[in-house]
């Protein structure tokens, strides 16, 4: 048997002045829910807008998604429409105050080609577009569907909704027409919009056994034929023996002269009313609320096939996860002030012992929960890191919900790779206090779970794996996600930790030209709020990698300055992955790192 990677399951500009260098305190508001006459006014605005970028009355906005900003705002995330009929992959991110003003709009460009306004470039092309679809809903589900396993149950009803389909093409930009490809940065392709399609976003959410088959299809609306199509399983293979961190402290609830796996200080509402772990018992369904005599749980070692699941034993995998999910939500809250998965503080909850030796971990759209395996190649999936990976899709899911193929596929299993290793720096510290210590993680994916004690990611090099890329590259976007990560992962590793001089060491990068060749990290409480900031209040859904580090840089100024070392450090964190120019950096900066780069000025370099 081949180990399956763990997965979860994808549904598918000005800046806010703030006061650089203020990290101590909770980064987001209050949970807030604007209502339909709310909603109303903020679409109001952004159609007031809509002369200015050159788009005709046809294009319209529909609010899909809000959650908390930063200081005191709202973001909405507004769908953008063309004779009602969504784009796919456009929006715009809309930060609100407390007046709920528009302070600032991240859009997607995908929908400026179509119709008769100033920007539609392919008119008369786009100009009389029609929305009107020859083939139905019921077909295109039929179309989506051959080739499922004949004996395949839903887990959720296969839902189709007609879209406006960008088929993207990319162009090479002024000055790099003569580039060979393998000497192409990422700034050099500027992805354009080659023709529009009427097509069904049709969502398959199925299992065969114990095998889910979760996919994405898009069907031409007008000929029945398959666009596109993505595998929506987001993963991460297995992750490591948790049980060894030692005794932990659990928040339990006392019921009926029971002690249940049920914490009442995390999150509310969910299927349990509180933040729970549950006994699959060897099921593919969440089970019950893990419950005990005493207050006293797990043995702290691997589970014995065969053993009881309510046993010590047996119990030790919920601690896992507890201890896991416990430390994802004070992480964010004590840190980003951000609460729960969906910053509405809507508890979730987490399944262990799903079937029999299974090697998968995974976050389900279909609960917002997540489904943990007790491991055969592996041992216990319930690692720290891997909790925190699975989690972080759920905060992905619930703001920028990156489309999981491409480029933005890549980022979205990023971002959790991400998550997974801040998670596992607070929690071996101790999981308190306002900061993302600066030790405490491995900066490798699954160190703890392969019995050959190999890791199944590495943050410094991902190319280490065997199949991770270094650096951006054409060919990225027709990576596995798992793969296209890489590059971002090697870039948080930089801005986190900084790069070597020394071509020999892993953090050593070929695109640094610049001075000091070995960039200066800002530390991974610093990186990881930039991250939050722009993946939570910035990335659309379609952002590809130039893209993100563009929003990446304008969120590092507006946390930290506009000139600020944190901006340079962005900036050449991605030029170390080939995604835009190297700089050189501020006359002074703070030692983090392997490098241990000491920057007195940009003529005068040290290193170690």
């Amino acid at each position: 048997m081949i180990p399956q990677p763990l997965f979860r399951a994808v549904l598918l500009g000005a800046a806010i002045a703030l006061a650089p260098g203020v990290h101590g305190a909770p980064m987001m508001s209050a949970p807030l829910t604007l209502d339909k006459q709310a909603q109303t006014q903020v679409i109001s605005q952004l159609t007031a807008r809509r002369p200015a970028i050159g788009l005709d009355a046809d294009h319209g906005y529909r609010v899909v998604a809000q959650h908390p900003g930063v200081q005191g705002t709202h973001v909405v995330r507004a769908a953008h429409l063309y004779k009602g009929v969504r784009i796919f992959g456009s929006e715009s991110v809309v930060v609100l105050d407390a007046r709920q003003q528009i302070v600032s709009e991240s859009a997607s460009p995908r929908r400026l080609q179509l119709g008769r306004g100033a920007a539609g470039a392919l008119s008369p092309v786009t100009t009389g577009f029609d929305t009107t679809p020859v083939i139905k809903r019921k077909a295109a589900i039929s179309a989506a569907l051959k080739g499922s396993p004949s004996r395949a149950v839903n887990v959720k009803l296969p839902t189709a909704e007609l879209v406006i389909y960008p088929v993207m093409r990319d162009e090479r930009a002024p000055g790099s027409v003569a580039k060979p490809d393998s000497e192409l940065n990422a700034l050099d392709l500027v992805e354009t919009v080659d023709r529009y399609t009427l097509a069904w976003h049709v969502r398959v959410r199925m299992r065969s056994g114990e095998q889910p088959i979760f996919y994405d299809v898009i069907i031409d609306a007008r000929t029945g034929e398959t666009i596109d199509r993505w595998n929506s399983l987001q993963t991460v293979e297995g992750v490591g023996r948790s049980q060894y961190s030692g005794e932990v402290p659990l928040s339990t609830t006392f019921n009926g002269n029971v002690y249940q796996l049920l914490d009442p200080q995390r999150g509310k509402g969910g299927s349990f009313g509180a933040m729970a772990i549950t006994n699959a018992n060897h099921g593919t369904t969440s089970g019950r609320v893990y419950t005990n005599s005493s207050n006293t749980w797990g043995d702290g070692k691997q589970f014995v096939e065969g053993a009881s699941t309510t046993g010590a034993n047996g119990q030790t995998a919920a601690v896992n996860a507890m201890w896991g999910l416990m430390n994802t939500y004070d992480l964010h809250l004590n840190v980003l002030g951000w609460r729960a998965l969906d910053g509405q503080d809507t508890a979730s909850h987490i399944a262990v012992h799903v079937n029999r030796g299974y090697d998968n971990a995974y976050y389900s759209d279909t609960c917002h929960c997540m489904f943990i395996g007790d491991g055969t190649f592996f041992t216990n999936l319930a690692a720290i890191d891997v909790i925190g990976h699975e989690m972080g899709h759920g905060v992905t899911a619930a703001t920028s919900n990156l489309v999981y193929t491409g480029e933005s596929g890549g980022l979205n299993e990023s971002s959790s790779d991400i998550a997974g290793e801040a998670v596992e720096a607070y929690a071996r510290a101790g999981g308190k206090g306002e900061v993302v210590p600066e030790l405490g993680n491995d900066w490798m994916l699954g160190s703890e779970i392969a019995r050959d004690g190999k890791p199944l990611r590495w943050m410094i090099k991902p190319s280490k794996d065997g199949s991770s890329r270094d650096a951006w590259s054409t060919s990225l976007k027709r990576l596995d996600v798992h793969y296209s990560s890489g590059p971002n992962n090697r870039m948080f590793y930089f801005l986190a930790r900084g790069s070597a001089a020394d071509k020999t060491n892993d953090a050593w990068s070929s695109y640094l030209k610049r001075r000091p060749l070995a960039m200066t990290g800002i530390g991974i409480d610093k990186a990881f709020r930039i991250w939050f900031r722009a993946n939570t209040t910035k990335f659309t859904a379609s952002t590809d990698y130039a893209d993100a580090r563009a929003k990446m840089i304008e969120s590092a100024g507006e946390l930290y300055g506009t000139g600020s070392r944190e901006v340079v450090a962005v900036t050449r964190a991605y030029a170390a992955i080939n995604v835009g120019a190297d700089i050189d950096e501020l006359a002074t900066a703070s030692v983090v790192g392997p490098a241990a780069v000491v920057i007195t000025d940009r003529s005068s370099v040290e290193t170690d």
